[in-house]
């Protein structure tokens, strides 16, 4: 067997993506590893790794110099020296990471005549241009609206939750059209849409409430429709676009009507509330045509500059829901300021890079390097392997390249160094993995 490449991250060390010494596998019975590798046995399709271009990223690196805004570009989109991001996300106007609530049309513009996307011109879009070129070629874009104007609403306003209103429905539906029609013609990629973001949660931001009812129906004689006759049927349509607690529940009132799922590529799901992957899980096995992604998640509740928990939350989650099916993961903000925002209610979160617009200074977070453990070295189309692990101190995850690579991430988050063996095609090696760390083992072709 070629030899193996171990690349590690590790608490209490200099370690940061860190491409170790190699591994040698030798002859002898692999069938009792603690981890054994079997990449004949395949799974999901892997889309991608990224993150939201927010009003809020996009302006606090317009804060910064230009090396060190670039800098942070390149660190997540150049395919070598960075983590090798593919995909991201977008709002469709306003969110809480934007600067204030905002729309792309004037008041009680019900035939959308004054729509303009000329508010992302100032930072969003030069952003998502300089990662393309950062990239070297274009980025599918996941588009969500936080909230439809607020006169489309039932409490007139974007914040604090409402509904929209009955009469409306196919005004907003148009909407999203209106936003890809613009968006493709600025040469960006709008790859999906998301129907609400976080449907279920009445926000002190930007939201809007819907019911699975509700969003089975709107997607069923509206937004579906409405995408079809306006040329955007290869749009991807994903619902739910929240957490995982009641996602079976959610999914199946949408997927279980035959006339609202024919619009459905699959369901978006974030990891705030709990940790149920298994639940992840079932709603693939019960609709095993549609897709899964991963939608959000952040660190909520302000900078933790240096914190190691952070970290081994997107570790976690990654392998948690990567090994329940989900086919992608976006990261919420890319960059926050020094305090975590902006934010227009206050809502301050952490960031993989904080960027300091007082210092100039950007701070890499331990989360930046956990995401780099899957996204510099899972490429697009690589396929999840069977990979089973008897080590309860371990959690593990495995995929094959296009290439033929093999890339077996492995994360210890016990207090303790890990000794483990692992095993691939009858052969098998001892590893250790310190505590509080992560490794990706890179199989050679």
């Amino acid at each position: 067997m070629s030899v193996v490449k171990m690349i590690l991250t590790a608490k209490d060390s200099e370690d940061r993506l860190t491409e170790k010494h190699s591994v040698k596998f030798t002859e002898n019975n692999s069938e009792n590893a603690d981890i054994l590798i079997d990449s004949a046995t395949t799974y999901q399709k892997i889309l991608g790794f990224g993150g939201a271009f927010t009003e809020a990223t996009a302006y606090t690196l317009s804060q910064m110099s230009r090396d060190k805004r670039s800098e942070a570009i390149k660190s997540y989109f150049d395919q070598k020296d960075g983590l090798g991001y593919t995909i991201g996300r977008v709002h469709i106007h306003s969110c809480d990471f934007a600067l204030e609530n905002y729309t792309y049309v004037e008041d009680n513009d019900v035939e959308l005549k004054s729509f303009n996307i000329e508010r992302d011109y100032k930072w969003v879009i030069p952003m998502i241009k300089d990662a393309m070129e950062a990239k070297g070629s274009s980025i599918p874009l996941l588009a969500s609206p936080w909230s439809p104007p607020a006169w489309m609403k039932t409490n007139n306003e974007m914040n604090h939750g409402g509904k929209l209103l009955p009469e409306y429905r196919d005004t907003w539906a148009t909407y999203y059209t209106k936003f890809i029609d613009a968006y493709q013609s600025e040469g960006l990629d709008v790859w999906g849409i998301t129907i609400q973001n976080e449907p279920a949660a009445v926000q002190v931001w930007d939201s809007c409430i819907y019911s699975a009812e509700e969003e089975r129906d709107f997607v069923k004689n509206h937004l579906g429709p409405i995408m079809h006759k306006n040329g955007h049927e290869d749009v991807k349509i994903i619902i739910w676009d929240h957490n995982r607690d009641i996602i079976v529940e959610r999914a199946s009132t949408v997927l279980e009507d035959p006339e609202a799922a024919k619009y459905v590529w699959g369901t978006g799901i974030h990891w705030y509330v709990s940790e149920e992957f298994e639940k992840v899980g079932e709603v693939h096995d019960r609709f095993p045509d549609k897709h899964l992604l991963f939608t959000e998640g952040c660190q909520e509740g302000g900078v933790k500059l240096g914190e190691w928990f952070t970290g081994e939350r997107y570790g976690r989650n990654m392998i948690g829901d990567l090994n329940n099916w989900v086919e992608g993961y976006l990261d919420w903000n890319m960059v926050l300021n020094e305090e975590g925002g902006p934010n227009h209610v206050r809502n301050l979160c952490d960031a993989p890079i904080i960027a300091d617009t007082q210092t100039n200074e950007l701070h890499y977070n331990s989360s930046y390097y956990y995401i780099g453990h899957f996204s510099k070295y899972v490429r697009p189309n690589a396929m999840r392997i069977k990979v089973t692990n008897k080590n309860k101190q371990l959690q593990t995850t495995g995929f094959l390249n296009e290439d033929g690579t093999l890339a077996i991430i492995v994360m210890n988050e016990t207090d303790n160094t890990s000794i483990f063996s692992m095993g691939y095609k009858g052969q098998s090696c001892q590893l250790e993995l310190p505590p509080h760390s992560i490794a990706t083992y890179l199989f050679e072709k």
